[in-house]
């Protein structure tokens, strides 16, 4: 049996954090390969090393003074060496970073230093193989992940391993140039290296345990979820649900294997379980509510919209010149809604209503803005009755004007649109009717 572990950049922000982060793959000898990001915060007004890291590639590429900067994030990492009481020494390390960055090697290469480093530290002070991510993870010349060719390449890398550590965020095109994945990649990294090596488990550990069933910026101490599937959580993450990368989850779900997200600094709590599928009833009629703010709507209308063929098509393309793409696109018989994200529409507004006129010849456009857009998740949705008429209920009941209702044939999600100023009255009202008072 064997575990991939993941943990984010609190766990891994100081020594002490590092002593935790022992402590628990110690404690299971299954916990076999490890994939730490870079030091995070450690205290709210701290810096993270990769903030840090990109701020003193800057200096370089313009040419400015960056020996100062490159002092402070070696102290940092020395300042974790000697918590640790390591004889560990990242001088020559040191060195090719600072060389590297005065010939200018890239901000791919300077933000992927921060996992690179603490990577070295974590095999060193867990006597762990360390197998650099650039020699094993590859990206195609157009910055796609390439699949593929790391399977092939990581699987038979870390065949040779009884145990080891790969740090995340990055890896290399072809010809070894280091690419780095968006920020939150080294749960990208943990998922590859789960599939890679056919873990029974991929561990993703950071600073809360587990998803919970609403924001707690808004719900004070909301429920956990304890068990969401691979769609449910694709949903809830992409309305703005953060705790993992969304883009974390398909590696993964190829080759069912299960996400846990447990918590660095409560590891006794069970945290959330990330599964393809489960015959487990969720607790609540619902799994999660997430959502966004600053959406905008273009209401179209026409007469005998619905038997003009291409029509849906023509409105679309007023949108896809502009380089915009839609959220949702509800309709009627002689309507169409398409919600875009108000800050990517705002400035070619009037260039997609003059393709709209060209394109589609409506009778009417109106525009409106400041929308939110409310995501109410769960598996338990289809076999319940009555799920869309409790959320209208709770929603009138806190008197929050609905704009919009989109249910997916799936059953598995309802979308709601609101005012921006309704969203957190919104969430709040329908949190209450399935998880406080469960009528």
């Amino acid at each position: 049996m064997a575990k991939v572990v993941k943990f984010g950049g609190s766990s891994l922000a100081s020594a002490e954090q590092f002593q935790k982060v022992g402590n628990i793959i110690r404690a299971e000898a299954e916990r076999k390969f490890v994939v730490p990001s870079a030091p995070g915060k450690r205290y709210s007004g701290d810096t993270k090393v990769t903030d840090m890291l990109y701020a003193c590639y800057a200096l370089a590429e313009a040419g400015e003074d960056f020996s100062a900067n490159l002092a402070k994030i070696k102290a940092r990492y020395q300042e974790i060496i000697e918590g640790l009481k390591l004889e560990l020494s990242l001088d020559d390390e040191f060195a090719v970073i600072e060389k590297n960055f005065k010939e200018k090697a890239g901000s791919n290469y300077a933000a992927s230093r921060g996992e690179f480093l603490n990577g070295i530290i974590m095999a060193e002070y867990l006597g762990y193989e360390f197998v650099d991510a650039a020699e094993v993870i590859f990206f195609h010349d157009n910055g796609d992940f390439n699949a593929d060719k790391t399977n092939k390449v990581l699987s038979a890398r870390l065949a040779k391993c009884d145990k080891a550590v790969v740090p995340g965020f990055y890896g290399a095109l072809d010809d070894g140039t280091v690419k780095t994945f968006s920020r939150g990649g080294s749960d990208i990294t943990g998922s590859i290296v789960a599939k890679a090596v056919k873990a029974d488990v991929y561990e993703n550990w950071t600073d809360v345990s587990g998803f919970l069933i609403a924001d707690p910026r808004i719900i004070n101490n909301p429920e956990s979820i304890e068990v969401i599937t691979y769609r449910e959580l694709r949903e809830l993450a992409y309305m703005g649900a953060t705790v993992l990368h969304e883009d974390a989850i398909f590696p993964v779900r190829q080759e069912g294997i299960p996400i846990n997200i447990r918590n660095t600094n409560a590891p006794e709590d069970k945290g959330t379980w990330i599964v393809g599928s489960t015959c487990q009833k969720s607790k609540y009629v619902i799994t999660g509510i997430a959502g966004k703010k600053g959406f905008c709507s273009i209401n179209i209308e026409k007469d005998m919209m619905n038997s003009e063929i291409g029509f849906g098509r023509k409105v679309l393309q007023a949108f896809e010149e502009n380089g915009i793409s839609f959220e949702h696109m509800p309709s009627g018989i002689d309507t169409l809604t398409v919600f875009v994200h108000q800050d990517e529409f705002m400035h070619k507004e009037q260039k997609v209503v003059a393709g709209l006129h060209r394109l589609a010849d409506p009778d009417m456009i109106d525009i409106e803005s400041d929308l939110a857009l409310i995501a109410v998740v769960g598996r338990g949705m289809k076999s319940t009755r009555g799920t869309a008429g409790r959320i209208f209920s709770a929603l009138a009941h806190s008197d929050v004007n609905v704009k919009m209702i989109d249910q997916g044939s799936s059953e598995l999600n309802i979308i709601i649109g609101v005012a921006n100023e309704d969203f957190e009255t919104a969430i709040k009202a329908i949190y209450n009717i399935f998880v406080v008072t469960k009528i």
